[in-house]
């Protein structure tokens, strides 16, 4: 299963993008209270199912290390999530910085884990190339 180095970044992805279960996306002001908002307390349903996604996917992708072509498709399919993912939290915070009084929304540290995630992404997406061509190179010997 952890044969190639590619297996190492989806692995890293994956636990990276599992921290957004228990890190803070966003805080704001509301009255005297600071509200902290994560994807499990968010109330935003797509928010959570993203998040699952976006750390199941890698994790899926290491089992398909014998077929390349479809452990390609599932990494670019979880950079895909990941940036919906980030799009989705940068929305929700945005609309709520558009409320009637307005909140000044901080950004945290748990909206960086995807990004981070997605280079370890495509360092995996480059491991596979890697394979590919080494796969090639020895049918051509043949």
């Amino acid at each position: 299963m952890i044969q190639r180095i590619q297996s190492v970044w989806l692995f890293l992805a994956a636990m990276l993008n599992g921290l957004l279960f228990i890190s803070k996306l966003y805080h704001y002001n509301k009255g005297a209270d600071v509200i902290h908002e994560g994807v499990r307390n968010s109330g935003n349903i797509f928010l959570f199912i993203l998040a699952a996604f976006v750390t199941v996917l890698p994790l899926i992708a290491i089992f398909f290390f014998g077929d390349r072509k479809r452990q390609k498709g599932i990494t670019w399919l979880s950079i895909i999530f990941s940036i919906g993912f980030i799009a989705v939290a940068v929305t929700t915070a945005t609309n709520l910085s558009n409320q009637v009084p307005p909140v000044n929304v901080q950004y945290d540290f748990g909206l960086l884990l995807p990004v981070v995630s997605i280079i370890f992404l495509f360092l995996a997406l480059r491991g596979i190339r890697k394979d590919e061509k080494l796969i090639k190179s020895l049918d051509r010997l043949r």
